[in-house]
């Protein structure tokens, strides 16, 4: 089943047409906000190359559930 979304707030203009199969092989840089300059910092520091590399970082996932753990650990007012 094929899936549609708008990404566009997300993504650099060159890369908002490119299917998501694609997106996940695109460089960081084509997030929104992403310089060239931090691209190659994640590349050098963590190996981060590609929107993939970015997703399936272990720090990132590791500090992506740390934050959902404790937004849920918050007590409802």
């Amino acid at each position: 089943m094929p899936v549609s979304v708008n990404l566009d707030a997300l993504l650099d203009e060159p890369f908002r047409d490119l299917p998501l199969a694609d997106l996940v092989n695109a460089p960081v840089a084509a997030l929104s906000g992403v310089s060239d300059e931090e691209a190659e910092g994640l590349r050098l520091a963590f190996g981060i190359a590609t929107i993939g590399d970015l997703a399936a970082n272990d720090f990132v996932r590791a500090a992506t559930a740390i934050a959902r753990l404790a937004e849920a650990s918050v007590p409802p007012t």
